[in-house]
């Protein structure tokens, strides 16, 4: 999962990064409306994190130009303001949920994992796929009921996968979800990533379109 977090407050941000990452995900941060506008109108993300209170852009400003942008990807805002109406103005600019500061780490990671699964089509919190399934809210992945140990950007390979299990997912939307800035390492590549997920789930169960990108599926019935 790739998510932009637009937020001011530096040490804040960093520390929802750094919270997000040891979850597996991958962040870009924007301290300022203006950067965030643009980098959620150009970048792919699987869901944005966007505070209200933002300098140069409002955000609810930036939200309502993403969406005026046809930029569907789920947002959760966060305010520091008790007033009901900022709330309101962010859900009339198109948010999807949000959180009052202060909030737990905790809270706010169930939360972007449901926003992702209900925007991937997919309501209950647990997904399978053959012998494979993962836990959303958890982030835990099991193999035959057990689990299954995953370095991080394996996770993150797998969880791009089984989100759109039985479709194929290109290469290009793979690598721009899953890497911060190491894709071009060989011990980082992609097909290394798909090789090892092979030798865990077995080989049947990724399948590769040559020329496009990957399937996972239930494998050989």
């Amino acid at each position: 999962m790739k998510i932009l977090l637009v937020e001011d407050d530096r040490l804040l941000a960093q520390e929802i990064a750094n919270a997000l990452r040891a979850e597996n995900f991958a962040v870009d941060i924007a301290m300022n409306g203006e950067d965030g506008q643009h980098l959620g109108d150009t970048e792919p993300y699987d869901v944005a994190i966007l505070d209200l209170g933002l300098p140069k852009i409002p955000g609810a400003q930036v939200l309502r130009a993403w969406r005026k942008n046809g930029r569907q990807l789920p947002v959760l805002i966060l305010t520091a303001r008790d007033g009901w109406t900022d709330k309101v103005d962010g859900f009339k600019a198109g948010a999807d949920d949000y959180l009052t500061k202060p909030f737990r780490i905790e809270e706010l990671v169930m939360r972007l994992r449901a926003l992702v699964r209900r925007a991937s089509g997919h309501a209950a919190p647990r997904l399978v796929c053959g012998p494979l399934s993962f836990e959303a809210q958890t982030g835990v992945f099991e193999l035959d009921g057990l689990p299954l140990k995953l370095t991080a950007l394996e996770w993150r390979v797998l969880e791009c996968l089984i989100m759109r299990k039985d479709a194929v997912v290109e290469r290009s939307v793979l690598t721009d979800k899953v890497y911060e800035g190491d894709a071009g390492t060989d011990s980082n590549s992609l097909e290394v990533i798909v090789a090892r997920l092979r030798r865990k789930l077995g080989k049947a169960m990724i399948e590769t379109e040559r020329g496009r990108g990957y399937k996972l599926t239930a494998g050989p019935p």
